[in-house]
């Protein structure tokens, strides 16, 4: 049998004005992954599933972000908001390929799964013109009801429209639609707008299907997984409940969190076997983390590869780019940016490794900086297989230092030092006796001692 066809058409051309903020609502991150990209990720992928995406006239951003995330996604530009039926028209071109299915989503419920999306397009091989995504509310009160006659939708009735018998019903509509995509123009092109705002809605699809003769049928989610966002509160509830998730499937992948609500993840975290996450550690986007690796507390990792049996932390900072070796370890207060520390290096406290190359076994005490900013680029730091170097040392980029070189502490180092030698750098020390009596006395001479 072959695999029926699909379109998924993602509305995100509002303008979110509710968020009270620059950037588009859509953009807005959930566990360090923009609300478009959740929704993206979950849509049909593969061969014969072809994407698009409604945008706002001015929204070049979020394009990019399409490109970014699904670059197999055309899309289409919504020049005016006339309502979410007019809305899914912009991508009319896109429907009159004639997809076996048709799916209409919302740019901004970045909690629904593929699972759901493929639960809705099952009745659709069984003949049904219509699915539409429903959830029990606990609360129905603004929500458009869902009326059944037994198994088959019968209508979906708004909030200022209903009876109170209809007010009663607590099966309310999430928005997602799918369509059986041979007769989605027919059906869309029918909607109105005999409205009181003069705009074109997609709920009046199941009176059209209804009047066709054919069949709309009602697929349940949870209420969580088909939060809108529009507001600010909307969306730290949202990634309340993506952590949540994001946790659970930690745990069941064999992470050990201690205290897993001080944990938060992204979405494209990736754990080996055996780690162990510590209480407030925030992991960021691009993170993957080896077997046996623990992360100690309060520690902040984003855009990093981490080996295995790794330590880091506690209070470690990894920027982007930072790559640790195998049983190579960060620990109190170290501060990491595009820095390759390979296997077994250590760079125990109080340091900062940017754009560097530190050698397997390598070992940096505490205080260490690489000096990469010299106010107009960044240079490199770059430190063989087996050095050591010594506390409080300063290394001016660019500046090479070779394996087995040893680096006497409090050094500033601004030249190559080659392998096995040896390089300290400080001033004479000058010892003046009865130097700090005279010191004293010439400070306090004609003052009056303090009391207490």
């Amino acid at each position: 049998m072959t695999a029926r066809s699909s379109l998924t058409v993602v509305l995100a051309a509002g303008e979110g004005t509710r968020m009270r903020s620059a950037l588009p609502k859509v953009l807005h991150p959930v566990a360090s992954q923009s609300l478009l990209a959740h929704v993206l990720d979950a849509a049909p992928h593969g061969a014969g599933a072809a994407l698009a995406v409604v945008v706002g006239p001015n929204h070049k951003a979020v394009s990019d972000e399409v490109a970014r995330i699904r670059p197999d996604a055309a899309t289409f530009i919504q020049a005016e908001r006339l309502g979410t039926a007019h809305a899914v028209l912009a991508a009319r071109e896109a429907i009159a390929r004639g997809a076996d299915d048709l799916l209409v989503a919302f740019g901004d419920t970045p909690l629904i799964s593929a699972e759901t999306f493929a639960r809705m397009r099952a009745p659709l091989a069984n003949g049904a013109a219509l699915t539409v995504l429903g959830f029990r509310a606990a609360d129905p009160t603004g929500y458009g009801r869902l009326l059944l006659e037994g198994d088959h939708l019968v209508a979906i009735r708004e909030q200022a429209d209903a009876t109170p018998e209809e007010r009663k019903v607590t099966l309310c509509n999430a928005g997602v639609m799918a369509f059986d995509g041979r007769l989605a123009l027919e059906i869309i092109d029918k909607i109105g707008n005999a409205n009181s705002k003069r705009e074109y809605y997609l709920v009046d699809a199941v009176a059209i299907v209804r009047k066709m003769g054919l069949e709309a049928v009602v697929i349940e989610t949870s209420e969580d997984e088909v939060r809108g966002i529009n507001n600010k509160a909307q969306l730290a509830e949202a990634e309340a409940v993506m952590q949540a998730r994001l946790r659970q499937a930690a745990l069941e992948a064999g992470v050990t969190l201690i205290a897993p609500e001080t944990v938060f993840l992204a979405a494209d975290t990736t754990f080996g076997s055996d780690v162990t996450i510590e209480p407030f550690v925030v992991i960021g986007p691009g993170v993957t983390i080896g077997d046996g690796t623990v992360i100690h507390s309060f520690s902040h990792i984003v855009q990093s590869s981490i080996g295995k049996n790794v330590q880091i932390g506690p209070y470690a900072r990894m920027r982007p780019g930072t790559s640790m070796g195998d049983g190579s370890k960060l620990g109190n207060f170290v501060e990491t940016k595009a820095a390759t520390i390979e296997a077994g290096a250590k760079v125990n406290h109080l340091s900062y490794v940017g754009d560097a190359h530190v050698g397997a076994k390598a070992n940096l005490g505490a205080g260490t900086i690489t000096c990469n900013y010299d106010g107009f680029a960044k240079n490199k730091t770059i430190i063989g297989a087996g050095a050591f170097i010594g506390t409080n040392t300063s290394l001016v980029a660019p500046v090479k230092i070779g394996s087995g070189a040893y680096i006497g502490s409090g050094s500033v180092i601004t030249r190559d030092v080659p392998d096995d030698a040896m390089a300290v750098e400080r001033s004479p020390q000058s010892i003046r006796e009865g130097g700090a009596t005279r010191y004293r006395e010439l400070k306090t001479r004609g003052k009056k001692p303090k009391e207490g």
